[in-house]
């Protein structure tokens, strides 16, 4: 058959070696669909840019740049063997929200649309095993950013190879910057070890001296983040309200304070002169470096949202106020977790206290609640004289991902492994991946929520900068392992009754550092992990939620039905504390600051290890899920009741922990709930914890308290455990073993 050389252009193909050619129909112009990703452009971004391929037919005629040319009657082709592959390099970071594969008649059965922002490690945005040919538009759920497109054909429709006439990318808007050395924003300092001594001592003095006897302080918008590069510091660190201090090394020891000053601190003095009140210690951390202290000891005397991770204290570690370590003054509650005390941890004043995958000395004293889960050197299992729960590993733990400095100055984060069965910390050379801050959108508060799910949208994690957010729409979290970290405790405040935050039920998404600060329009809640009516197994890759806590009213008159609800599978809940505020700046009461609940769990295999939940009005931890476990529990039941009947009709309040009837797997340790009925001390709750009463739900080392004898617990769980107040004592407690 004779053809013209024209004709021969546009409809043959030459077929290699094989000296043969086939003719084929010139394609229409395609109709693209509805874009189903909002902003998504209708600019062929891979028209006219570089493309290659694994292999050609003809490179004169048939080469992959004549399949992103723009004209529909030029095509590539591939030999006739599978696989075979064909990319485009867009010659800039795109976030690629569709791409529209034209084939010729020799089209591909099987294959998979692929994304790289570097060409070796990449994303699937689509695959298929019944490929139909012709004109096939492809839209992912959310834009992924990357710089290559790749489509990876695994079996081929026809005997002949893959060939495509037009392979088109498109984008959304311009990307949202990122950069391996961002800007943190005025909120962060970074120290050197070069830098004077004075000059970071009159740095970290200037932000706690702000806030002494200040009466705005404690729900203030204030936010220091003190970040120190990897070296020798010889300061001391008082670490006031919404300050965090961290080290930027890789290991705690990267990062040492030592000297004649040194020392990070947490004590009473700025409590208007009484420093023998640690109860109001919130909102602060201390994380990933190492001190030898000066005198010898460390004094963390903290209460809840005051997390101290991955420290290396090369002295004792006091808990207590100053010059209150054996008993005296109050202190409430805190978290240590991934670390290590070379000296004994004095507890002192503590009434309740977990530590999780660490290791000790020795410890000394207790006096409600001492929970231990994978500690090396912790005490025997003691309960309830003195108050110790031990169990000897952590059943399934993660460390925190942190931020650090890599030897050529550039910003990572690290995300460590999950482990099973732990016990003591994993550093040095904690088992993980490192993730470059060129793939995090660093958040300032003047970002709109809009521009934060465009970053997610574009396939990067979020690095929340200190500071106070408000939220107008609903923070979607879609792509599984997005890591959302916050530094510097920043607040979200929902406006409108928004939901800030939901995540899909998708695997390993790691949320951490967050504070959730309910707005003064009701929010249904205020963080949802995955999706109701889901269970997808994620043992070997959960989601987790580490140091998120969740105020209601304090700073604002806030209100939330709900503050965190997980329906995911596997979920790790690692150290929360939920509080609806009993005082704040602004008005708090039972009609003001309302909040029904602090966590649902709907989810299976849930575990929750350090769950602080305070003062809502109903059941304060609903859990519904199957095979739910947790590692300590510290509550206190609103303080602000008004009587009995308003509380609840039919029976005497709410239990603080409900297991649900229909659950019949379930099994916890360690669990103090308190009163404090100020507001009318002859109200009573039925109990403290509900729960079914079959072999399956067991409940180990509980107590029950009434500070000063202000109202009552009629029972610890169920109908079992000794009333409080009990007769002749003030604020004796009140202990059962196990249940049943």
């Amino acid at each position: 058959m004779k053809k013209t050389a024209a004709l021969l252009a546009s409809l043959t193909v030459a077929l290699g070696a094989c000296g043969t050619e086939r003719s084929v129909p010139p394609p229409t112009s395609p109709t693209l669909s509805s874009q189903a990703i909002a902003g998504c452009g209708t600019t062929n971004v891979a028209q006219g840019k570089a493309a290659s391929a694994s292999s050609t037919e003809n490179a004169s005629t048939l080469d992959a740049r004549f399949a992103v040319d723009g004209n529909p009657g030029t095509r590539w082709s591939s030999a006739w063997s599978d696989p075979q592959w064909i990319e485009v390099d867009l010659g800039a970071a795109q976030s690629i929200c569709q791409v529209t594969l034209q084939w010729e008649a020799a089209y591909g059965k099987a294959f998979r649309v692929e994304v790289s922002d570097n060409r070796s490690t990449w994303t699937q945005i689509y695959s298929t095993t019944t490929g139909t040919g012709g004109t096939q538009t492809i839209t992912p759920a959310t834009a992924t950013n990357g710089r290559y497109v790749r489509v990876y054909g695994t079996q081929r429709a026809t005997s002949y190879g893959y060939s495509l006439f037009e392979l088109q990318v498109f984008a959304t808007g311009s990307l949202l910057p990122t950069s391996d050395t961002p800007d943190f924003g005025p909120n962060v300092t970074i120290f050197s070890p070069a830098d004077a001594q004075a000059t970071i001592q009159q740095k970290l003095d200037s932000a706690f001296n702000s806030q002494l006897r200040s009466p705005t302080a404690q729900f203030g918008a204030q936010r220091f983040a003190f970040l120190f590069k990897p070296g020798t510091y010889n300061n001391f660190a008082n670490i006031g309200f919404y300050t965090s201090v961290q080290g930027l090394g890789l290991n705690p020891d990267d990062v040492t304070f030592q000297g004649s000053n040194a020392n990070i601190n947490v004590d009473s003095g700025w409590n208007y002169g009484d420093t023998s009140n640690a109860t109001q210690n919130f909102w602060r951390s201390a994380e990933n470096l190492a001190v030898v202290p000066t005198g010898g000891t460390t004094r963390w005397a903290v209460s809840q949202a005051a997390p101290m991770r991955r420290v290396h204290i090369r002295g004792a570690l006091a808990l207590g106020p100053s010059n209150m370590d054996y008993g005296q003054g109050y202190a409430s509650g805190g978290y240590l977790a991934e670390s290590r005390v070379d000296g004994r941890v004095v507890s002192g004043s503590q009434q309740q206290w977990y530590t999780r995958d660490s290791t000790i000395a020795g410890w000394d004293g207790g006096v409600w609640n001492m929970v231990f889960s994978g500690v090396q050197g912790a005490p025997p299992q003691a309960f309830p004289n003195p108050p110790h729960t031990t169990l000897a590993t952590t059943p399934v733990s993660r460390d925190k991902p942190y931020l650090y400095i890599d030897a050529t100055g550039k910003y990572r984060v690290f995300v460590p492994n999950l482990r099973t069965n732990a016990a003591g910390a994993t550093w040095p050379n904690t088992p993980g991946t490192s993730i470059p801050m060129s793939q995090f959108y660093v958040a300032r508060p003047t970002d709109s929520a809009a521009t934060l799910n465009q970053a997610l949208r574009q396939g990067l994690n979020l690095f929340f900068t200190p500071g106070v957010y408000h939220i107008n729409e609903t923070i979607n979290v879609t792509r599984a392992g997005t890591v959302v970290l916050g530094l510097g405790l920043p607040s979200l405040i929902p406006d409108g009754g928004v939901v800030p935050m939901q995540v899909a039920d998708v695997d390993g998404v790691r949320i951490a550092g967050l504070l959730f600060d309910a707005g003064t329009t009701n929010s249904p809640s205020l963080l949802t992990v995955g999706a109701a009516g889901s269970h997808i197994n994620h043992a070997a890759n959960p989601s987790s939620v580490q140091d998120v806590f969740f105020r209601i009213g304090g700073a604002v008159a806030g209100k939330a039905t709900n503050s965190l609800i997980v329906h995911s599978d596997h979920t790790l809940i690692d150290h929360i504390w939920a509080w609806r505020a009993d005082h704040g700046n602004a008005p708090t009461g039972w009609t003001i600051n309302t909040a029904e609940t602090g966590l649902i769990v709907n989810g299976h295999n849930v575990l929750a290890t350090g769950l602080f939940v305070e003062h809502y009005q109903k059941y304060e931890v609903i859990w519904n899920g199957e095979n739910g476990r947790t590692i300590f529990f510290q509550n206190e039941k609103p303080y602000d009741v008004p009587d009995q009947a308003t509380w609840r009709s039919g029976a005497n309040g709410y239990a603080a922990y409900k297991v649900s009837d229909a659950v019949t797997n379930h099994e916890a340790w360690g669990l103090g709930s308190y009163v404090y009925f100020n507001v009318n001390p002859a109200v009573r709750a039925d109990r403290a914890i509900e729960v079914p009463r079959v072999p399956g739900v067991k409940f180990h080392n509980m107590v029950t308290v009434s500070l000063n004898n202000q109202g009552g617990i009629n029972r610890i769980i169920n109908d079992a455990g000794a009333a409080v107040p009990i007769p002749g004592t003030n604020t004796a407690p009140s202990s059962l073993v196990n249940y049943p």
